[in-house]
């Protein structure tokens, strides 16, 4: 759990110069809510909390629920999402390594189908000299507890569409894609930067698999997934589809390929089961960013595939030494 923080590290410093302080507020509120929140549960059920507190679980849930939140949020969205993900999701099955989805996503999810304008607070990167005060750990600390902007501000007039909402209403309404790639959010595969801090979340993938934290077959399978029908619909019909880069640079890729989908208790154990699971997530989260209501699409995959995941198991087993 620490090499999972650890391997976030980076791609969270990137994220705050881009993007601001959001995240780091995001997640200080949601990791208290999630330490406090399976505290009092585990008292609750008679069980000690040195351990499960002190395990790091809940503070990957915290880190990975606050990467999938916008910056510019009220402090009750990440502490609600991280009561969800370890009450909803991890001890009502009971506890770490019983859950079969992942707690994060379902955290998340849950948030963007109740507070779905909310969740939509997105802030554009940093560019050239406009002023940011609201970016800064002041006015995003001040925003979170009382939800005021500095005099004058108004929150829809800072917040704007991901370039992965851009895309998908511009293709909507029949842009072709070059064309919408040449929006000042865009940089060179998905948007100005989300592509650098879907890098070093990359960059912190590599680290997992290098120390043996995660498996290649699950992130390889992601991939695969997500690229070879995006290649395909590209080639076939570059103004009406996404081109694969755009779709590897772009939303929860990255994150969902390493970090998610690699879950030890909720992803497919077997090593052609890990396969099929990523690319399973892989496909379904292209067929829900091309022709399904939301953008992203990649946490609704990884839960769809959390729940397949044992059937996938009993299918993938290998078969044992000496029996037919």
């Amino acid at each position: 759990m620490r090499r999972v923080l650890y391997a976030l590290a980076p791609a969270a410093i990137v994220y705050t110069g881009f993007f601001g302080w959001g995240l780091v507020i995001n997640f200080a509120i949601a990791a208290i809510a999630a330490l406090l929140t399976e505290g009092a549960i585990l008292r609750l059920r008679g069980r000690s909390t040195r351990q499960a507190l002190n395990d790091g679980s809940a503070l990957v849930t915290a880190a990975l629920l606050s990467f999938a939140l916008p910056p510019l949020v009220p402090f009750w969205i990440p502490a609600f999402g991280a009561i969800v993900a370890i009450t909803l999701a991890k001890q009502i099955f009971g506890g770490l390594g019983k859950n079969p989805f992942n707690p994060a996503m379902v955290g998340y999810v849950f948030l963007l189908v109740s507070f779905p304008v909310e969740m939509t607070h997105w802030t554009p990167p940093r560019m050239g000299d406009l002023d940011y005060e609201y970016l800064s750990f002041a006015g995003s600390l001040n925003y979170s507890l009382t939800g005021r902007l500095p005099a004058g501000v108004d929150v829809d007039a800072l917040t704007r569409a991901t370039p992965l909402d851009l895309v998908k209403e511009g293709l909507r309404a029949a842009r072709a894609f070059e064309e919408i790639r040449g929006g000042s959010l865009f940089g060179d595969f998905g948007g100005r930067g989300w592509e650098w801090v879907a890098n070093l979340i990359a960059l912190g993938g590599f680290y997992l698999l290098y120390t043996g934290t995660i498996r290649w077959q699950i992130p390889v399978a992601v991939f695969a997934g997500l690229l070879v029908p995006a290649t395909a619909l590209y080639a076939f019909d570059p103004s009406r589809y996404a081109g694969p880069g755009f779709h590897l640079f772009s939303g929860a890729s990255m994150l969902g390929a390493f970090f998610i989908a690699t879950d030890p208790v909720s992803a497919a154990t077997t090593d052609r089961g890990r396969l099929v699971y990523g690319a399973g997530i892989g496909l379904l989260a292209y067929a829900i960013r091309t022709w399904g209501g939301y953008p992203d699409g990649i946490a609704f995959a990884v839960l769809l595939m959390n729940a397949a995941a044992p059937l996938i198991d009993r299918y993938t087993r290998p078969r044992i030494y000496g029996r037919t």
